[in-house]
């Protein structure tokens, strides 16, 4: 059974305390975009993936509840063995809503895990600060690729995308644009003078 006799709540000087909050922040901005879109068809494609919109939105979702167990738990292998689904009738105003909730578990984790702890990923293992900034790019590169689907804008602020680009992609070129080197660096966009990034794209996970 997992030790959480380390169990450590952050402060507001706390690094894991700014990310947890540029988590929420960069969810916020997803939120009120894909709100533009609840009318639409979201069983269409979500931009170039082959999922959904509405699968798409549930795959966030299960990126948000694992990455928090993979804290809560501290899995030293593995995921934990369960799948997020929701219910065949979903409303895309109910996609939104798990988008936010799945959000919060997964920001009240990296707020209490010690900083010290690394759990499991298969790109490296990582710590709270780590998997903040894995399920903030998940959160708005899928956003992206359900805004595309439904023919929506989406720009998020530029000071979550930043940081997270910098935890999880050393390799970004520093363009000062950090949303295009973000879709850039995971196949979905272009840079001036670099040539495009195949479907073979990760990030480093290894750090805190």
């Amino acid at each position: 059974m997992p030790d959480h006799t380390s169990f450590s709540a952050a402060s507001s000087d706390d690094p894991r305390e700014e990310w947890a909050a540029l988590l929420e922040r960069s969810v916020a901005a997803c939120a009120a975009a894909l709100r533009r879109g609840a009318d639409a068809d979201w069983s269409v494609p979500a931009g170039g993936l082959d999922w959904t919109c509405t699968a798409t939105a549930v795959h966030v979702w299960d990126d948000m509840f694992g990455y928090a167990t993979q804290l809560t738990g501290r899995r030293t292998r593995g995921y934990v063995a369960f799948e997020v689904v929701a219910d065949d009738d979903a409303t895309p105003e109910q996609l939104v809503q798990g988008l936010e909730a799945s959000a919060g578990v997964l920001a009240a984790a990296v707020r209490t895990t010690p900083p010290e702890v690394r759990a499991w990923h298969s790109y490296g293992d990582a710590g709270p600060i780590g998997f903040a900034a894995m399920g903030m790019v998940e959160a708005l590169l899928h956003t992206h690729d359900i805004a595309a689907g439904l023919g929506l804008e989406f720009t998020p602020p530029e000071e979550p995308v930043a940081r997270a680009l910098g935890r999880l992609f050393p390799q970004a070129p520093g363009t000062g644009d950090p949303w295009a080197e973000l879709l850039w660096c995971t196949g979905r966009g272009t840079l001036p003078g670099r040539a495009a990034v195949d479907g073979a794209w990760r990030w480093r996970g290894e750090g805190p």
